[in-house]
């Protein structure tokens, strides 16, 4: 898929009929602006793993190992690899694509509304079951999965995973781990699995 923002992405370079020539970690320069997704299907497993083994035995590069690499050392050796286009890439790299990418799979059909007493809810919204919401209001583009309490909280446009408490919460444009508590905060927030935070109100 074409992207502007290429620095961030592994690209390809191919050839007039679409085979990789050439395979980018991260390039500073524009080489290409064709991501690589990160979805492949190969047929040679066995020049797959040559590859592996040669990126292996050889120095890390910029500090850890690349798949890309192992495809790189494929094709300097001959091998074909075929690229496509594809219809749909939901980028989830970055926390504004994340909440794009969740924003259009609830557009397109993974949305699911329950009802609560004294609840004001705002399609598109995912509420998994388990979850309890109390004096709130929930949407447009929210996530709750299992077994999540939300009390006396307004939320946009944000993931909350399993098992959360969120209590006076204001959150928009926000994602939340499993297992975290928020209280009294206001804003925007991005929280891993355990964490807890305490806002003034």
């Amino acid at each position: 898929k074409e992207v502007e923002d290429y620095q961030r992405f592994g690209v390809v370079v191919t050839d007039a009929d679409g085979y990789m020539t050439r395979i980018v970690e991260k390039p500073k320069e524009p080489v290409s602006r064709l991501a690589n997704i990160g979805l492949y299907y190969i047929k040679d497993v066995a020049a797959l793993w040559q590859g592996i083994d040669h990126v292996l035995a050889a120095p890390k590069n910029q500090g850890e190992y690349f798949l890309t690499d192992a495809f790189q050392w494929m094709i300097e050796r001959g091998r074909k690899i075929l690229t496509a286009e594809v219809g749909g890439w939901y980028d989830c790299g970055k926390l504004d694509t994340l909440l794009e990418t969740n924003e259009i799979l609830l557009r397109k059909g993974a949305a699911r509304r329950r009802e609560f007493p004294g609840v004001t809810i705002t399609d598109p919204v995912l509420i998994e079951d388990g979850v309890t919401i109390e004096r709130s209001s929930i949407g447009p583009n929210v996530t709750l999965e299992a077994g999540t309490v939300v009390r006396d909280s307004e939320l946009a446009h944000t993931v909350v995973g399993r098992r959360c408490d969120l209590f006076g919460a204001r959150l928009h444009h926000s994602m939340l781990g499993n297992h975290v508590i928020v209280r009294d905060f206001r804003g925007t927030a991005t929280l891993g699995d355990h964490s807890e935070l305490v806002g003034s109100g």
